[in-house]
């Protein structure tokens, strides 16, 4: 992603300041990242529905007081998970402090990804340094931070109030808002760089929202496994549980309610559906060597590899934190990689 500009070209008028757009974009777009990384972290703990209520302001401060820390607790202690989990367990005050600490975390990362996007927006645009064409893209990036707050809390809610853990499908809602906020990041910061250079804004073809489309189904499935617990219904691989294709599934509700609610189903598929990924990131491989992008296909080779051998050891571990949150960490970057791949093959003059 080289941020200088090109010595020919159309330059960018004299206000415009497209590489400090891109610097900043790339720069939220790491803060993304870094909190798909804390709420892997979170939701591995158990740690999502530890705060119960969502206070914008007031919240970015944790408890201080001993009556504080007893009043979080208690409010915690009305929750399905702490009610049939936590409590028969024997959860104390000081092992709440620590599942609290991860989602304290989680919500300041996202307040702070909130202010470092709004505020150079809103300095960029008075200083009328946005080119011509970015502006609707930027604030839609803007509201799709603002869903993503809102889909966290509705996803935090049915664990408060429903069940012992939060949907898994408004988990995968949650991540792919996410990821698709990254995707978008990129994508415009890309663009910028162009702009700089005197390139037209890069059309998205059709081979590019395929190899998206297949990621995002994959990384889609492995948020429902996470939201199931379905990792941990198989440590072996290739086979699960000493076969090709796992006993126990319940096929009494039908093929789809399987394949969203069964673990050993949902785990089969993110397993054998990631090699369709792979074939088609191999793909795009081929064509980004063949176009000159050979550093973009490096980058996509290199972030599908090792996602792939996380994944193998991550199940073979029994779900080892460290190596979970770090196959959710590749698996961002996989898919920021695979958008700067997309845009590369989409290059207009």
């Amino acid at each position: 992603m080289h941020l200088d500009m090109a010595e020919s070209g159309t330059k960018p008028a004299a206000r415009e300041r497209p590489l400090a757009l891109a610097r900043w974009l790339l720069v939220v777009a790491a803060m993304v990242i870094a909190i798909v990384v804390i709420g892997g972290i979170t939701r591995l703990t158990e740690s999502g529905v530890s705060i119960t209520e969502w206070k914008p302001v007031s919240g970015t401060i944790p408890p201080i007081t001993a009556a504080q820390w007893q009043a979080e607790f208690d409010a915690y202690r009305q929750t399905p998970q702490y009610i049939e989990v936590n409590g028969p367990a024997g959860m104390t005050l000081a092992t709440y402090k620590f599942i609290f600490f991860w989602e304290w975390v989680h919500r300041l990362l996202a307040r702070s990804i909130g202010l470092a996007f709004a505020l150079p927006l809103a300095w960029f645009w008075v200083r009328r340094a946005i080119p011509k064409g970015y502006h609707l893209r930027l604030v839609a990036l803007l509201a799709l931070g603002g869903l993503q707050g809102a889909v966290g809390w509705w996803m935090v809610k049915s664990g408060i109030v429903n069940d012992v853990k939060v949907s898994h499908f408004r988990l995968a809602t949650h991540l792919l808002v996410a990821l698709l906020t990254l995707g978008g990041l990129v994508w415009t910061a890309l663009d910028l760089i162009g702009h700089a250079r005197g390139e037209k804004p890069h059309r998205l073809t059709l081979f590019g929202a395929l190899a998206l489309a297949a990621l995002a189904l994959q990384l889609g499935m492995g948020a429902l496994v996470a939201g199931l617990r379905a990792g941990h219904v198989a440590s072996d691989w290739p086979l699960m549980t000493g076969k090709l294709f796992p006993d126990g599934v319940d096929w009494s509700e039908g093929a789809l309610h399987a394949a969203l609610y069964d673990p050993f189903l949902t785990h089969f598929l993110h397993r054998w559906w990631a090699w369709v990924v792979v074939a088609v990131l191999v793909v795009m491989g081929r064509k980004l060597r063949r176009a000159g992008q050979r550093k973009v296909s490096v980058a996509v080779h290199s972030a599908f590899g090792t996602q792939v051998i996380l994944g193998v050891v991550t199940v073979m571990s029994g779900i080892a934190l460290w190596l979970a949150v770090l196959h959710q960490l590749v698996g961002a970057l996989l898919l920021a990689c695979t958008t700067w791949g997309a845009h590369a093959l989409g290059r207009r003059g």
